[in-house]
């Protein structure tokens, strides 16, 4: 199992949508988020000039979220190959601990100012896959 990153996200008025549970684009940007988040930890050891591209969202949908309910997202990167790795999100109602969203993302690594793909490092790849992260 790879070393999971966690936050907390408090469910507002602006998350909701017309049926008043948090509306469905508002896990992919979560998703974004944490990946993001997660990275940049990852990235303040390395300084690494890649980005990251998103080439696939999967996304289960399972229980709605409310108002006032606080969401626990937790990430890790499940696989990695080339220049690519598969990463998961999951969406947890925190009181619960009950699972609400999963979403499985392919990211592509690519060059800074190319914007072509490039091979993940073996030091990136042990610091996605490793159970327990320097931080």
């Amino acid at each position: 199992m790879s070393h999971r990153y966690i936050s907390n996200v408090k469910v507002n008025q602006d998350h909701l949508d017309d049926l008043k549970h948090v509306n469905n684009v508002q896990y992919l940007l979560w998703a974004q988020d944490i990946a993001k988040a997660h990275w940049q930890k990852i990235n303040s050891h390395l300084q690494q000039e890649g980005v990251w591209m998103v080439r696939n969202h999967e996304v289960e949908y399972r229980l709605g979220g409310f108002l006032g309910e606080l969401i626990r997202i937790e990430t890790y990167v499940k696989s990695v190959k080339g220049p690519l790795s598969q990463r998961v999100v999951e969406f947890y109602n925190d009181k619960s601990n009950q699972l609400m969203v999963s979403c499985k993302t392919q990211w592509c690594y690519v060059d800074l100012n190319s914007r072509k793909p490039i091979r993940i490092s073996d030091q990136i790849e042990k610091l996605f896959l490793s159970e327990k992260a320097p931080f």
